[in-house]
Parts: C-alpha cells; structure tokens; sequence
C-alpha cells in the first residue's frame, strides 16, 4: 500500500498485511506502535502523542499493538484477557482470578499457548491418519463396487448362458401347448362345419319337396297327381339329428401334461448345464473354520482349536460325511439353548441340512424334503450374511443341493455340526479344507 504525501510519512509507516492498523487515522491509516487497554483502541506514533503529554492519558496502561483489541477483553471486567483457566479451559483476566475462578489454577497465556502448540503436532498427526484412513477406506469402496461390477458382468453372462437354452425349452413346450389347443379347437370348428353343411343340403333338400308338394296340390289332372304323389308320399332320406351335437374341445389336463413335459425337458437341461460353476464361486469364500473345544462333540475331529464367528460378509466351509448314517450341519446364532429337546430350526437360531434313514431335509417349519443324493460324502455350506442366505452343496458331485433365502441374522452365527453318535454311527464328521481341484 503506498503512502499518502504528508509532512510526517517519512517517519509514519503506512500498514502492512499482518500489522495493527491505528484506529484514529483516516484515510490512508498507519501503523499503530502502541495500543490502550483504557481506551480500547491502537494508535500510530502521532495520535499517540496525547497519551505521552495529557497527565490523565498518561496513567493508562500501554501495551504492544494488538489488533481487535475489543475482542481480547473481559467483557465481565473489562480488563485484558492475560491468563487461562486450566480447570474451564478459558482465557480470564487479573480480576476473574480473583472472583468466579478464585481457587482454580490459572497460567499466563504464553504458557498455555506452549503447552497448546506442542499438542498441534500431535493433533495435526493424528488428523493426517484419519484422513489417510478415509482415502483409504474410500479406494476400498471403490474397488468394491468395480469388482462387484466385474462380477455383475460376469453373473449376467453366465446367466445369459444358462437361460438362453432353458428359455428355449420353455418356448418350445409353450408353442406346443398352443399348437395342441389350437388342433382341438380346429378339430370341433371341422366337425360343427361339417355339420352344418349337411343340414343345409338336407333343408334345400326339404324345401324342394316342400315346392313340389304345393304345386301338387294345385293341380286338377288325376293322372299326374297320382302318379307324382306316389314319389312324394315317402320322405326323402334325412338323418335323426336329435342325439346329434357339437362339444366344446376339452383342454381337461393339456396344460398339466404340457408343465409335466417341461419340468423333464428343464430337468434334462439342467443336468446338461456346467454344474460346479456355481460352487466354484462360493468356494471363493473358504475360511478356516475354527471350532470351540468346550462344545465341540468328541466325534468332531477339529483341525486347529479355538473359536470363530461371523457376523458380516461371506463365509464357506466343507465338512465330510462318508460312511455316516445320520448328521446335521450349518450354521447357529450365538445365543441359541443348548438344552436337549431343542427343535433346530430358523425360530430357534439353527439353519441346518439333517440326514438320516428317511433321507435328507432341511430342518424348518415345516422341514423341506430334498431328493437324497447318491453316496453324499462331502458337503458344502455357504453363508451370505448381509444377504440372509444358507447354502448348501453336494462337493463330490458339485451340485446345489438347498439355499434358504430371506434369513434374519442379528447376531453372530457359528458353524454347526451334530454328528448323531450312537454305535452304528460312530465315523466322525471332518472339517476339511477346500480343493477345488476336485
């Protein structure tokens, strides 16, 4: 900023960014070299003068420039804030230390103003990791959500593939069954023409004889007449057409029979169809399943000790089975009643595949029967958390065998196994690691 032309510029510094400007210069102000805590105000060299020379002026306090000087005074006492209250972490002045802060500790402010500056690297370090935490967590989210869009492409795809063919089967049974009522239909629309047609030539027929009768009866010559009735005298041959009627086709179990046919087509399908594409994905998801000694039945046999749950994401895991003639698995709630008696099933916190001589189901109410699978020896269990699904897979084979869908899960779940021992039953269930090689 430059200066203005008077007699005293020389001598008088115009302000400079950071400086205190003097309250009562106007126009281009200068730089206060003093300012009064009486008077609230700074002042540059020259209007400082009064303060030097009036006897009065002379008593009050000057201290170095400070700018917004209105701001650092007590507004209770009006004197200069000078000292913190370390107990209200407050700045005070001379004389709040000696009312409402009387018997708390007090400090100057350059004192505290250390203290303080010294905790700013420590702050300003620990701001720096919370940011570096959320650019962090903000590239997590993103690769999350371009994976879940490769994996969406990839989905889509593989679905594409694997309904296109079932699509086709379906519209083939469905142009079928059309086809077939459309045949039955065509069927009764012949049969009622038909009909019709040999009634109209019967009517014509019937009409012609009916014109002849009447002119018959309008002749006098003896000879025709009687010549002619005797040809008229016998109806012309006609059919009985009172037990004679047009049905509407019956479709009675044609759309039945068609959904029967469809459900092989779509079965034969399907076992065309890659069966471990599915598995394979989930198998993505193996954890190292670690079960808890203290409850652990003495028929488990448990790879490694300790304790696991899981209350997010997904998880997969695979235990044996062979040469067993009954067991249960899947997955638990933390809080379920391990009393004896307990029915397992969602309500009480269990989702589990059970097995046993009348076959394989899933325990829920009421229990879903499944088609028993030939030699079933390893099975798979798939857990999507946030999603509410228990899946599970027949691994030798490398087909689905179950999902229950639309799960609550408020707490965490823990794997689940019961190997049912009595002495025909004895083979231990196996915690085994995923090969997907298999």
């Amino acid at each position: 900023m430059a200066c203005a032309n008077t007699s005293w510029s020389e001598e008088q510094p115009c302000v400079e960014r950071a400086e205190v400007p003097c309250d009562v210069c106007t126009g281009t102000q200068q730089k206060a070299v003093k300012s009064c805590l009486m008077c609230s105000a700074s002042f540059c060299q020259t209007h400082l003068e009064p303060h030097q020379r009036v006897a009065g002026l002379k008593k009050h306090r000057l201290v170095e420039p400070m700018d917004r000087l209105e701001d650092r005074m007590c507004k209770k006492h009006e004197r200069l804030l000078e000292l913190f209250c370390q107990t209200e972490q407050v700045c005070v002045c001379q004389f709040c230390t000696e009312a409402d802060h009387k018997s708390h500790p007090v400090v100057p402010l350059k004192e505290e103003y250390e203290v303080k500056t010294a905790q700013l690297g420590k702050i300003e370090a620990e701001v720096a990791q919370m940011i570096q935490e959320r650019k962090q967590k903000i590239k997590e989210i993103k690769d999350t959500v371009k994976l879940s869009n490769k994996d969406a492409d990839r989905e889509i795809a593989h679905g594409g593939q694997v309904f296109t063919p079932l699509i086709g089967c379906v519209e083939k049974d469905r142009d079928e069954f059309n086809q077939t009522v459309k045949e039955k239909l065509k069927s009764t629309v012949k049969r009622a023409e038909d009909l019709i047609k040999e009634l109209e030539q019967e009517i014509e027929d019937l009409t012609n004889r009916s014109s002849e009768v009447r002119r018959l009866s309008h002749t006098e010559d003896h000879l025709h007449f009687l010549q002619t009735f005797r040809s008229l005298k016998d109806p012309p041959p006609t059919r009985d057409w009172t037990t004679v009627e047009v049905r509407p086709p019956s479709y009675e179990g044609t759309l039945r029979r068609s959904l029967d046919q469809l459900e092989e087509t779509l079965n034969m399908e399907m076992k065309k169809l890659p069966n471990d594409a599915e598995l394979k994905r989930v198998q993505k998801y193996e954890v190292d399943v670690t079960l808890d000694p203290d409850t652990a039945y003495p028929s488990i046999i448990l790879y490694v000790d300790g304790k696991q749950s899981f209350s997010s994401g997904r998880f997969y895991f695979e235990v044996q089975v062979k040469d067993k003639t009954a067991w249960g698995l899947g997955v638990a709630r933390e809080s379920i009643d391990r009393k004896v008696g307990t029915r397992w099933t969602p309500e009480t916190g269990y989702w589990a595949l059970w097995y046993d001589k009348d076959g394989l189901i899933f325990s829920d109410n009421p229990s879903v029967r499944l088609p028993l699978r030939a030699e079933l020896q390893k099975v798979g269990v798939f857990v999507d958390y946030d999603e509410g699904q228990v899946s599970f897979y027949d691994v030798e084979a490398r087909v689905h065998i179950y999902s229950a869908t639309g799960c609550t899960f408020t707490e965490p779940l823990y794997p689940f196994l019961n190997p049912c021992y009595y002495k025909r039953n004895s083979a231990p269930l196996i915690i085994s690691p995923v090969n997907q090689t298999d």
